[in-house]
């Protein structure tokens, strides 16, 4: 399927770096974007409330029609008290895109469709994205097995082609891409576009600590644990966050998914903060490197991977 217009002609490679929690803050968006990927952040990451306005005019200002779009993350879910301000402040600022996660509403889809902006919303299984399409959504992101912080169960290949028989819009797949090789073959089973997380949280410009990069460059596939216990919704994390926090990683209890807590509140501060949110990806990432020389990985990795294919 053709890229939506907002992204047409302006991407170096197909991919969306995805909006992270507390790490996710104009440096790492900027450079994303200037290198020719879609950068996004998470709305809850500006606080106070009132700098999310700050953060749209750096953006913003910082950025030229030649750079990939930019992002922002709404949360859609009734415990996230700043949505509507939220959301009046991204129309405001006109956000070529929005990505919401864990709800759909309509007017929120109308809200931004008004202005020009499109809507992509996150998905773990089919039900979900045929409700987010008669909601008005104008794209999907299909969160598969692996991806970083929450993330469904399905294979991606099970999630998109189920998708891909009746949605023939915008659809971006996550889940444990961190090569240019799986951006190859997240097109291949289907998707427009690649949802790139964990990968970015070990770069210069991200907002996390020093700890958490070199966690995420240390661990493997088999060092990120899938558990709904830190905020009710399953989702994946390091291990070793989890022991540092004096918890078994082996030995975890089932959280009450009617207590959510991650839409800003004290719980979901401890389950980002001190748990550290990352995809089954981590595998792929050797180093801390400025966002820039990520994105020319990728791409350097997608070109060989399609030269490989082309000589059969």
């Amino acid at each position: 399927m053709p890229l939506p217009p907002v992204m047409n002609g302006r991407l170096a490679i197909p991919v969306i770096a995805a909006p992270l929690f507390i790490i996710s803050h104009p440096p790492l968006v900027i450079a994303q974007c200037r290198a020719g990927v879609v950068g996004s952040f998470p709305s809850l990451n500006a606080r106070p409330a009132a700098q999310l306005d700050e953060w749209l005019h750096e953006i913003a200002a910082a950025l030229t029609p030649a750079d990939a779009p930019f992002a922002v993350n709404l949360i859609v879910h009734k415990s996230n008290d700043r949505l509507d301000a939220d959301l009046e402040t991204v129309v405001r600022h006109r956000v070529p895109v929005v990505i919401t996660s864990l709800g759909a509403r309509e007017d929120v889809n109308r809200a931004v469709q008004a202005y020009g902006g499109i809507v992509l919303h996150d998905v773990i299984h089919d039900r979900f994205a045929r409700k987010a399409v008669e909601k008005g959504a104008d794209g999907l992101i299909a969160v598969a097995a692996g991806a970083g912080g929450h993330a469904g169960t399905l294979s991606p290949f099970a999630l998109v082609s189920e998708i891909r028989r009746w949605f023939n819009g915008p659809l971006a797949l996550s889940g444990a891409i961190a090569t240019g090789g799986a951006v190859l073959a997240a097109r291949a089973a289907g998707a427009d576009l690649a949802y790139v997380g964990s990968a970015f949280i070990a770069t210069e410009e991200a907002r996390a600590e020093e700890r958490y990069k070199r966690a995420v460059v240390e661990a493997g596939a088999s060092d990120i644990i899938y558990t709904n216990l830190f905020t009710g919704v399953h989702g994946n994390y390091l291990a070793s966050s989890i022991r540092a926090a004096g918890l078994d990683p082996a030995n975890l209890p089932e959280s009450d998914a009617s207590k959510m807590s991650f839409a800003g509140g004290e719980g979901s501060k401890r389950a980002w903060r001190d748990i550290w949110g990352a995809g089954q990806g981590v595998g792929a990432v050797d180093e801390v490197v400025p966002a820039a020389a990520l994105v020319a990985r990728l791409r350097a990795e997608y070109a060989a991977a399609r030269a490989r294919l082309a000589e059969g």
